[in-house]
């Protein structure tokens, strides 16, 4: 191989690493806020007030955790966390609909 198809190579393997890193901390990130979200909603009295968007965000929250220390999977988690995010969303409109 030459010289120009190892610096290819090379930029190409490093492209990928901080890619694929990046998924990672992003979904990091939003596991957080999704974990935050949830804390709210249960704080607010979510689990019986509505009781399906808590179970779901929970859920959902559980699924991306699952995605990210199994699989390494973090473009998957972080869908899964956004997911949660919306369902504590919807649970805390709900709530404050309801009171």
């Amino acid at each position: 191989m030459n010289r120009r198809s190892w610096k290819v190579l090379t930029i190409f393997v490093l492209l990928s690493f901080l890619l694929s890193g990046c998924y990672y901390f992003s979904a990091k990130k939003e596991i957080a806020n999704a974990e935050k979200l949830l804390s709210e909603l249960k704080g607010a009295g979510g689990e019986t007030l509505t009781p399906y968007e808590y179970c779901s965000a929970e859920k959902f929250l559980e699924m991306s955790k699952t995605e990210l220390s199994e699989e390494n999977d973090g473009k998957t988690a972080k869908g899964f966390a956004e997911r949660s995010k919306s369902g504590s969303e919807v649970g805390l409109a709900e709530v404050k609909k309801k009171k």
